[in-house]
C-alpha cells in the first residue's frame, strides 16, 4: 500500500475564531487584499479583526462564480494596492477567486499559461503569496484544496488552476459565518459537502486516511444537514456541517471525486447553474448507474460494499443494501425542493456535448467504474 497525504499547515476551526484571523494576518502581511463574495459587507467581523491588529487592507467583491477576467481583474488590483497576502472570506467562488489571485501574485505570464484543458498547463514555478482561507458556507471545503475552479465563458468550460503550491497557508472555518446561510442554499451546498465525503470514499483512488475522513463526514451529515436546513441557528448542527465541508474537501484533495463532479464541472461551464445545485440534481442519478454498471461489470469491486457501509450509516439500518442509499438521496433532495438539471437550462440536445466533455473531465477518472457514453446520458436524462 502506497499513498500520499498533503493538507494546510494550519487548520482552525471552532465558534467564534474568526477574531483570530488578525494575529495570523499581521504575522505576514503588511497589506492584505480581502477577496469576498457579492455582499462585502458580510466580511465586517473579519475586516474588524484586522483593524484591531493594525493590518492595513483592500477589499475585492466577487460578484459571482470566478472566470478568468476576474482573476486577472483580483491581480491587477493586488498589484496597484501593493498587497502581499491574500485572504478568502465567502463561498467556493471567493475563495477560489482569492486561491487564483494569490498563485499569480507571484508567477509570471498570464493565467492562460498555467491552465489545464483550455490553457498551456505549465506548471506554476512560484509558491502562491500567504493565502487565508475562511468559508462562509459549509459546501466546497476549497479552504484545503490545491486548485480553483475557474469559468471561461469564451470556451464555455469550468477548468482548473491546480498546483501543490496552492495550498491555503491557513484555513480558518468559523461555523457561526454559516448560520445566516437561507435554506435553500444550506441544503445545496451541504449536498455538495456530502457528495465530497460520498464519492471520494467510493472512488478508484481511496486510501485509509481518506477513509476515515470520509465516513466520519457521512455520519455527522446523514443526521446534521436536514436539521441545518430547518434550523440554521442550530450551531450543533452547523458545526457538524462545517466538519463534512472540510472533511470533503481534504479527502478530495488526496484521493479525487467521481461521476458527480465529472458531469457537473461541463454544466458549469456550459450553464448557469450553481455548483451545489448541479450536484444534489445529479447525485442519486450517478450513484444508481454506478451500481447498475458495477454490478454488470465489476460485481466484486470494493465499491458496492462501500455503497452498502453508506447505505447502513445514512439510514441507520444495519441490512441496508446499495440501492436503499439511492432511496435516501432521492428523498432528502426532493424534501429540500431542489429541482432538476431543467430548471438551470439544460435540455436533451445538450446530453451529448455534456457527455462528451464529461468523459474527460479529471474528476471522472477516479469514478469506481468507467461509464459509457450512454450511461452518462442516461444520468443526464434521469437528473432532467
Amino acid at each position: 500500500m502506497q499513498f500520499d497525504f498533503v493538507t494546510v499547515p494550519r487548520i482552525i476551526f471552532g465558534p467564534g475564531r474568526i477574531r483570530e484571523v488578525g494575529p495570523q494576518a499581521r504575522q505576514n502581511a503588511r497589506r492584505a487584499l480581502v477577496v469576498t463574495g457579492r455582499n462585502a459587507q458580510r466580511a465586517e467581523p473579519l475586516l474588524a479583526s484586522l483593524r484591531e491588529n493594525g493590518v492595513d487592507f483592500a477589499v475585492f467583491a466577487v460578484s459571482g462564480e470566478p472566470d478568468i477576467a476576474t482573476v486577472r481583474d483580483g491581480v491587477a488590483f493586488a498589484k496597484k494596492e501593493r498587497c502581499d497576502v491574500v485572504i478568502g472570506f465567502g463561498g467556493g467562488s471567493a475563495l477560489d477567486a482569492g486561491k487564483a489571485t494569490a498563485a499569480m501574485l507571484t508567477n509570471d505570464g498570464d493565467l492562460l499559461d498555467y491552465l489545464e484543458i483550455i490553457g498551456r498547463g505549465q506548471t506554476l514555478g512560484k509558491p502562491s503569496a500567504p493565502f487565508v482561507a475562511i468559508p462562509t458556507t459549509a459546501g466546497t471545503g476549497s479552504e484545503v484544496t490545491r486548485n480553483a475552479v475557474l469559468a471561461s465563458p469564451e470556451h464555455r468550460a469550468k477548468v482548473s488552476l491546480r498546483s501543490p503550491l496552492m495550498l491555503p497557508r491557513v484555513a480558518l472555518i468559523d461555523p457561526e459565518l454559516t448560520c445566516d446561510l437561507p435554506p435553500a442554499l444550506t441544503a445545496t451546498t451541504g449536498l455538495d459537502a456530502l457528495t465530497q465525503v460520498i464519492e471520494p470514499y467510493v472512488c478508484l483512488r481511496a486510501n485509509p486516511m481518506v477513509d476515515g475522513l470520509c465516513l466520519e463526514g457521512i455520519r455527522r451529515a446523514a443526521w446534521a444537514l436536514r436539521q441545518a436546513v430547518s434550523n440554521g441557528r442550530d450551531t450543533t448542527a452547523r458545526e457538524n456541517m462545517a466538519v463534512v465541508s472540510l472533511f470533503g474537501g481534504m479527502a478530495l484533495a488526496n484521493a479525487g471525486l467521481g461521476a458527480v463532479h465529472g458531469l457537473a464541472g461541463p454544466i458549469g461551464g456550459m450553464f448557469d447553474a450553481p455548483h451545489g445545485a448541479v450536484c444534489a440534481a445529479l447525485l442519486p442519478h450517478v450513484v444508481a448507474a454506478n451500481l447498475r454498471a458495477l454490478r454488470e461489470r465489476d460485481a466484486r469491486s470494493f465499491a458496492l460494499d462501500r455503497y452498502c457501509k453508506i447505505a447502513r450509516i445514512v439510514t441507520a439500518n444495519p441490512h441496508a443494501t446499495p440501492d436503499a442509499l439511492v432511496e435516501w438521496l432521492r428523498a432528502l433532495i426532493a424534501g429540500f425542493g431542489i429541482g432538476g438539471l431543467g430548471n438551470h437550462g439544460v435540455k436533451p440536445a445538450d446530453f451529448g456535448p455534456l457527455a462528451e466533455k464529461a468523459a474527460k473531465a479529471s474528476s471522472m477518472k477516479a469514478n469506481p467504474v468507467v461509464l459509457t457514453p450512454e450511461e452518462l446520458t442516461g444520468i443526464l436524462a434521469s437528473a432532467l
